[in-house]
């Protein structure tokens, strides 16, 4: 017998096997290219696009964006309390410019001087370190310019107290023994002179009052408070020479209302 080789294996050939289209699942269409998507899926199963789009916060008003009113809340929720938090910081501020800050008090003050009134207050007491005679303290705060205090000589001062506390805004000085310009020339006059006020709490504050040499009112701002009396010293004067004292013909205080 002749030996049979053995035959080379044909490999089977693939069955081709018709398969089914996909069915489209049933759920909500993708929000950027429209294919619909299982409920549960969330991001596109063609275009990977989130399904459920977040809802964007509106913006912050500009004084939620100061700190510490920056943060978010949900729902509105706590929104009195920014607002307790909100009263709270501006009564610390003015409890802090009022209390720790003499600026900003000062600038309050000054601002009510400017935009309230202002009478004129008399004072209950007037003295003087000198005078001359027939030309007394009393002359210097009688509400007339043809009397005047003299002082003899530099450095004589006046003295005004004041029965009550109030704030000064100002103090007028008309200086000469005269309006009139001839008359005012012929005495002498105070060119310079120091403001010592002192307040309830003791307290001396000074103040430079330079003075034209010539007739008429010349006023002085002040800004103090709690003002219970004003001396005043003269320290430079014209016209000087025997017999001729230093007129001072009239003061006035002026308070705010």
């Amino acid at each position: 017998m002749v030996a049979v080789q053995p035959a080379e294996p044909i490999a089977r050939r693939p069955v081709v096997r018709p398969v089914a289209a996909e069915e489209p699942p049933d759920g909500p269409p993708c929000p950027a290219c429209g294919t619909p998507n299982l409920p549960e899926r969330r991001f596109c199963r063609r275009c990977a696009a989130p399904l459920q789009a977040r809802e964007q916060p509106k913006p912050l008003p500009w004084w939620r964006t100061v700190w510490p009113l920056r943060r978010r809340s949900r729902g509105g929720s706590g929104r009195m309390l920014r607002r307790i938090l909100l009263v709270l910081v501006v009564l610390g501020l003015l409890f802090t410019g009022f209390l720790f800050l003499p600026v900003g008090r000062y600038l309050f003050e000054d601002v009510r001087d400017k935009l309230g009134g202002t009478a004129q207050i008399d004072p209950s007491r007037t003295t003087a370190s000198a005078q001359a005679p027939g030309h007394p303290a009393s002359a210097a705060v009688d509400g007339v310019t043809n009397t005047y205090w003299g002082a003899p000589a530099l450095d004589s001062a006046l003295t005004c107290a004041f029965d009550k506390p109030f704030r000064l805004v100002g103090v007028t000085v008309h200086a000469g023994v005269s309006k009139d310009p001839r008359e005012f020339r012929r005495g002498a006059r105070p060119t310079r002179a120091d403001l010592f006020i002192t307040t309830a709490d003791g307290e001396v504050r000074r103040k430079a009052m330079p003075l034209a040499d010539k007739p008429g009112k010349q006023t002085l701002r002040t800004g103090i408070s709690d003002v219970v009396s004003v001396r005043i010293v003269l320290r430079d004067a014209s016209g000087q020479g025997e017999g001729r004292p230093i007129a001072l013909g009239e003061v006035e205080f002026y308070k705010r209302t």
